[in-house]
């Protein structure tokens, strides 16, 4: 049987100086979605993150750096009685062309910090992720690049365009993502239209 999401965390790192990094697509997924459904994110300091509700579901954008992520997460998953597999978290991916975008349940951290965090502070590993792809700089001109500085960087230009529409596919597909229809979600996200 589907179980629905009740917890959506966007990772990234906050501050201005940060908000167009690659580091920060889960931050951009949160606020579209939050746009879409028409929830403000409002401060609240007991959960160390901004939240926004839209009926059942919170979406939580962790104000912490990125490698504290999980006290938010934790924090609002203990409050709101919330269990692992309701949660869904959306995060940057090296392993992905930018453009890409997969959804998965469990697995390791892959060196992400804050699926690390995450996981440590769960005590869990099982629950969803959304993986937004922004490549990874062995695959392109910048293979000199250390990770650390290319997720801390904006993305070029036909990258972003990239990640942008990757975005648009996973808002598409949120209304089998908020009902837990991850079979159907992830046909959504993994087809392209065929003019790509």
């Amino acid at each position: 049987m589907a179980t629905p999401l009740r917890l959506v965390a966007g990772l990234g790192n906050p501050g201005r100086e940060y908000a167009r990094t690659r580091h920060n697509a889960g931050f951009w997924f949160a606020d579209r979605l939050a746009e879409k459904l028409g929830a403000p994110f409002c401060a609240e300091s007991k959960f160390a993150a901004e939240v926004a509700r839209a009926g059942d579901v919170r979406l939580v954008k962790p104000a912490t750096y990125m490698n504290l992520s999980g006290r938010a997460v934790a924090a609002l998953a203990r409050f709101f009685d919330i269990a692992s597999g309701e949660m869904l978290v959306v995060h940057d991916e090296l392993d992905l062309k930018p453009g890409e975008a997969k959804l998965k349940f469990g697995g390791g951290h892959a060196g992400h910090n804050g699926l690390r965090d995450i996981q440590a502070q769960l005590g869990t590993a099982d629950f969803w992720r959304l993986r937004l792809g922004i490549g990874h700089p062995r695959d392109s001109e910048l293979t000199q690049q250390e990770v650390v500085d290319y997720v801390l960087k904006p993305p070029r230009a036909e990258e972003g365009v990239a990640i942008d529409e990757a975005v648009e596919r996973a808002l598409a597909a949120w209304p089998a993502l908020a009902a837990g229809d991850m079979e159907r979600a992830m046909m959504a996200l993994h087809t392209r239209s065929g003019c790509d």
